[in-house]
């Protein structure tokens, strides 16, 4: 497929000249947002617009004799596409790809125009929509647009799945016999087959793919009468979800994980290929995750691909929230699990369908449909419905329930037996604490570490009981939503990061469960001015040490071990202060922690009186690729002391100044949030270099340099 995301025109509000080619436009690349938003305060009425976009497709000449199709792999929320003014496709669904035939609208050697009607309000008619929605859905051709050129006889809806560990299950939708070719990753071939229908092709020596070590495969298939050739990438795995848990290869896995939106500040849903990688990896890396549940609707191709590539489990679902609407609603919403099912199967690290609409009420006229499509196209995986009531009617084989129940002081979650109405089938939280404790990277450094703990005591209950089959935390970042929601400002400040990913405490809970990288995180500042009568009290050190040496000015005063978790990996470890110490008119003490694994020492962290503050900067990537598409780089800022410690009650402006061959997405002027920002470097088009400097008033500036490279057209 050949990449037609640059030399589009777009105007806010549609009109048929606009249609015909007639009148003047802005002209952008894709991904496209309808509209920037702030990140406080943003109107939903920024975007509710029927918009157009429209470009000139130059046709290639050797096309004579072969199927051409326009493929648009997002565009929020009601598309209509025309070529040359003649409607060719309708779509109703922003959050699945679909796809045009043109070959009969166009010439071969000649010129056309494309042009899509985008209708970007809440149309009740479709999913998500028809009552109140916590989340912004924003507008636009949001992912990118593809030219397709086939041959006349062609393959279509080509899938394989791994029924075991040597053997890859093939089918498609094919005008005669297809041969196949099972390709490891060095793309030697590994095993073969031919025929029509399905076909077995074993493979020996295939390796799995797992969490560790997330083996990839290429199938790919060649008509043998008329020779169309296509390929998709895959893993031997087996996914089960039994009474007990969820079973990876036959191995028990805990699913700790975090629920994700497909949005960043300014741009929405708008975002290349490298932004929503780069989300999968700090899921992975930074986060140690084991798995996301993609909220509340697929989600972009690159984040799975990188999910694949990562070995992060995924749990997807149709779009929706609560609302169920009429009849032909729910022919809608069966027609976007189809599409769902269709276009993501291929994908090893999907291991779930959501076929329900979130937190609706039972209707098992319309969930035994949506059952009925998913397990008809993929016999490979099991199918869930999230739902925060108990009891409630099972007709998917995973039991998804909402846990709220947590307030900080009771049990961390609820007991199987109390919520599924079926012990033989799998439990599993599908969301946690979330709205239960909103905590803003400003808030108290007593209240960011109680959301920390709320986490922590969740997710440790969930693994005690050995019942549950995984929690999913809400949620990875904050948000923006609709006024019936959020804080005043209209922000969810649910997520275990910020806007931009910089992490809150809570973020360090899920980090020290992993075993990559050393983790130690201290839950407090202990400076006594935070606390009342300046007893700090009890903090919490976040950390995969084994035990950690505390320190005060210098003196050795205790070894600190993780106490009272039952079955976390590395339980939060409490610092419990001599509450018959006077602090207060004493000289300010200065803390050590000497996280030890093994004995030997691992990571040291420092709390102490501070008043040398720098700026760290942290970007996504430096290099940038110009192209058939943009590229973009998020930088996340950081204010910090001498010992590393978040400034969160320095809200300094900062001030982003780029100059060079890119463009800054965002203002160029900011406050730095519970001492935390960012913004996001684009390229405009060509080659060359960006340098961004960032500076507060207080600080040394930081100076990033980007450089960017020219790469050939792009195709699939």
């Amino acid at each position: 497929m050949i990449r037609i995301d640059n030399d589009w025109q777009f105007v806010f509000s549609w009109t048929d000249a606009f249609g015909r080619g007639e009148g003047e436009a802005r002209s952008v690349r894709l991904p496209h947002t309808v509209s920037e938003i702030p990140l406080h305060y943003a109107d939903p009425a920024s975007y509710a617009t029927v918009c157009g976009y429209r470009r000139r497709l130059a046709v290639p000449a050797d096309t004579a004799g072969k199927r051409l199709f326009l493929q648009f792999d997002g565009a929020a929320h009601i598309a209509t596409v025309y070529i040359n003014g003649e409607a060719c496709a309708h779509h109703r669904c922003g959050y699945t790809a679909f796809r045009a035939e043109i070959t009969d609208l166009v010439v071969p050697g000649g010129e056309a125009l494309v042009a899509v009607k985008l209708d970007c309000t809440e149309n009740p008619a479709v999913p998500p929509f028809g009552h109140n929605i916590d989340y912004l859905t924003f507008g636009g051709l949001y992912r990118d647009v593809w030219l397709d050129v086939r041959p006349e006889k062609m393959i279509e809806e080509l899938f394989v799945y791994a029924p075991d560990l040597n053997t890859a299950r093939v089918s498609c939708a094919a005008p005669g016999p297809v041969r196949y070719e099972v390709l490891d990753g060095s793309g030697v071939v590994a095993g073969v087959g031919e025929g029509t229908g399905e076909v077995d092709i074993t493979v020996p020596d295939a390796v799995p793919w797992d969490l560790d070590r997330p083996a990839l495969y290429t199938l790919r298939a060649t008509l043998l009468d008329g020779g169309d050739v296509q390929q998709t990438t895959f893993g031997f795995r087996t996914a089960q979800f039994r009474a007990d848990g969820f079973y990876l290869n036959g191995r028990k896995v805990f699913l700790r994980g975090l629920n994700r939106h497909q949005s960043w500040p300014y741009v929405g849903y708008a975002v290349p290929e490298a932004l929503q990688r780069e989300d999968a990896r700090i899921l992975k890396h930074e986060l140690a995750c084991t798995a996301v549940r993609t909220s509340h609707y697929p989600q972009s191709h690159y984040f799975l691909d990188e999910c694949d590539r990562q070995g992060l489990l995924v749990f997807t679902e149709l779009p929706g929230w609560q609302h169920v609407g009429d009849e032909a609603w729910k022919d809608q919403a069966c027609e976007n699990v189809r599409e769902m099912v269709l276009q993501y199967r291929d994908h090893p690290s999907i291991i779930l369908w959501g076929v329900r609409i979130n937190e609706s009420l039972d209707d098992d006229g319309f969930y035994t449909r949506t059952n009925a499509i998913a397990h008809a196209l993929d016999p490979s995986r099991c199918t869930s419905g999230v739902r925060y009531l108990e009891h409630s009617r099972l007709l998917e084989d995973v039991y998804a329930y909402n846990d709220f129940s947590h307030t900080g002081e009771n049990a961390g979650a609820r007991r199987k037996q109390d919520v599924c109405p079926d012990s033989d089938k799998a439990f599993i939280i599908s969301e946690c604490n979330g709205h239960m404790y909103p905590t803003k990277p400003s808030d108290p450094w007593s209240q960011r570490q109680e959301q920390a703990l709320r986490h922590a005591r969740v997710i440790d209950a969930a693994m005690a009981d050995g019942e549950h089959a995984g929690a999913f935390g809400w949620c990875m970042f904050d948000y923006p939503t609709h006024q019936d929601f959020g804080s005043g400002d209209r922000v969810c400040y649910h997520g275990v990061t910020d806007f931009f990913r910089n992490p809150k405490p809570a973020a360090a809970f899920y980090a020290s469960q992993g075993e990559e990288r050393p983790v130690l995180e201290v839950g407090s500042p202990m400076a006594i001015g935070d606390y009342p009568g300046g007893h700090i009290g009890t903090a919490y050190v976040f950390t995969n040490a084994d035990e950690v040496d505390l320190y005060k000015d210098g003196e050795h005063m205790s070894t600190l071990r993780p106490a009272g978790w039952k079955a976390l990996a590395h339980g939060p470890i409490p610092v419990e202060e001599d509450r018959d110490a006077n602090n207060w008119g004493g000289c300010a003490a200065s803390w050590r922690f000497d996280g030890k694994k093994d004995g030997k020492l691992v990571l040291s962290v420092t709390r102490g009186p501070s008043v040398k503050l720098h700026l760290e900067a942290s970007v996504s990537h430096a290099h940038l690729a110009e192209g058939d598409v943009y590229d973009m780089a998020a930088v996340r800022v950081r204010l910090v002391d001498e010992y590393g410690c978040t400034a969160c009650y320095a809200p300094l402006p900062v001030t982003y100044a780029l100059e060079g061959d890119a463009e800054l997405v965002g203002p160029d002027a900011a406050v730095l949030e519970g001492g935390m920002g960012g913004t996001y470097v684009r390229t405009v088009g060509c080659a060359g270099k960006a340098v961004l400097t960032i500076r507060t008033q207080q600080t040394e500036s930081v100076r990033i340099v980007f450089h960017i490279s020219k790469k050939e057209e792009e195709k699939q």
